[in-house]
Formats: structure tokens, sequence, C-alpha cells
């Protein structure tokens, strides 16, 4: 089992030491960074208004408003995000795999 590991390991690595490319993460498109800058102070604008005097549904809306824009934000950052669970998981089957 430790050869098929290392079989499968060895392409991997004599690729890595092959390319002279810099690996970087893409720099922000200057269109979305503007995007993400906009729905920001939109959402500043939302938190610092008096909702007191607000009707429920004027509230109801703004709720979802802002329920979009962090949807449109998360889309917008990307990313892969990990559990602590998974993490946890992926520790334990390589600790009994190794």
């Amino acid at each position: 089992m430790a050869t098929c590991l290392s079989l499968t390991l060895l392409p991997l690595q004599l690729n890595a030491s092959t390319t002279s490319e810099p690996t970087s993460l893409a720099a922000p498109k200057p269109v979305e960074a503007a995007e993400v800058k906009t729905l920001e102070l939109r959402l500043n604008e939302i938190n610092s208004m008096d909702k007191s005097n607000m009707k429920s549904a004027e509230k109801k809306s703004l709720r979802k408003e802002v329920k979009s824009i962090n949807h449109r934000l998360h889309e917008i950052s990307g990313g892969v995000y990990i559990s602590v669970g998974a993490i946890i998981l992926i520790v334990i089957l390589l600790v009994v795999l190794l």
C-alpha cells in the first residue's frame, strides 16, 4: 500500500518541480472589486438605518436584500471552506492508512 501511495505522489512532485511559473491566486477583477465596494456600502447603509419606524413589510424587504447581498458577496469571494469535522475525518483517515 505504501508503494501505491508513493507512486501516485511521485508524478505530482516531479511535475511541481519543473514548473517555473509563480503559483499565486488570481487578483480580483476591478469590476468585482467595485461591485464588492458598492455592496458593502449598501450593507452599511442598511445597518445604519432607523428601523423602528418601518413597517414589517419594509423590514422584511430589507432582510431579503441583506440576504441577497451576503449571498452575492460569498459568490464573489469564492474559496474552499473545510469544516472542523472534515479536517478531523481526514486526519483520522491519514493516520489509519499510513
